[in-house]
């Protein structure tokens, strides 16, 4: 009764053998897998893939080092720059609006920019009622920073303004994807209801194993980020949904609990968060 949250299964790398890769998914307990998109091409990409199998949904928006092509394309980064995708969400596959959020460490999009495109998208969530899928990644991959502080600054915003109009969405805005910031970040973020996702480095990364121990079952999320950040003893590979069992592990390990234990409440606040259907 696993789920992965966050996997990149429309990537090449899988082109040779993603049947495979699914069937050993479904053979490691994983009952549900988000594809999340970085742009409209690979949106498009995420959803198709998600028709494909039971298993598979789908997130759908513009990664933060995509900023310039949304910029390119319109004379602003505004409501209608993002028509596309308000077409796009009407699909039962898509529950999510992302990967969106801050990037710092490519710098491949000025600040200023990337935090209009943010703003944007979580707009667009609003409007849609869908959670969001969040990317923060500090220069250096420092555990803090401006990156951190902006990001925290504009959700703030986002979700006093989903409690003051009493949206729903308030009560699950979303997650920050393979958070690897400090430990006042994910308490800031879960104290506006976001779940912090879990990825493979908690299972050799000491630090981020501290900061894990130190959050509460119910507010993680268990996500390979494939096929990146493969864990122990697979590090260095390539990874894929069915090493999230590897995570689970871990994080049984560090909160002193079972294996069941953590499938069963990771998955709950899964399917509470993007409310796919048994």
């Amino acid at each position: 009764m696993l789920t992965d949250t966050h996997c990149h299964l429309d990537f090449h790398k899988f082109d040779p053998d993603r049947d495979a890769v699914l069937e050993r998914a479904v053979r490691a307990g994983v009952e549900r897998i988000l594809i999340p998109g970085l742009n409209l091409t690979s949106s498009l990409s995420a959803v198709k893939l998600a028709e494909s199998h039971p298993i598979l949904f789908a997130a759908i928006g513009v990664h933060p080092t995509e900023a310039l092509e949304v910029a390119g394309r319109a004379s602003d980064v505004g409501p209608s720059a993002f028509d596309p995708f308000r077409e796009l969400a009407r699909h039962p596959k898509v529950v999510a609006i992302g990967e969106i959020g801050l990037d710092y460490y490519w710098d491949a999009a000025p600040h200023d920019l990337q935090q209009r495109l943010l703003r944007a998208q979580l707009d667009l969530a609003a409007e849609l009622g869908l959670p969001v899928v969040i990317h923060l990644r500090e220069k250096g991959d420092a555990p803090d920073g401006p990156c951190a502080a902006d990001l925290m600054k504009i959700l703030e915003d986002w979700v006093a303004g989903l409690r003051s109009g009493n949206d729903a969405l308030a009560a699950r805005p979303g997650v920050l994807h393979s958070f690897s910031g400090s430990l006042s970040t994910a308490r800031r973020a879960i104290a506006l209801g976001f779940c912090i996702g879990v990825t493979g480095p908690v299972t050799y990364r000491k630090e981020r194993q501290e900061l894990i121990a130190g959050l509460p079952l119910d507010r993680l999320l268990i996500e390979t980020d494939a096929p990146f950040q493969a864990p122990a003893p697979q590090r260095g590979k390539r990874n894929e949904p069915a090493y999230v069992r590897l995570i689970a592990d871990k994080i049984a390990l560090l909160h002193q609990c079972s294996l069941e234990q953590v499938a069963v409440t990771t998955s709950a606040s899964a399917k509470f968060l993007f409310g796919w259907t048994d």
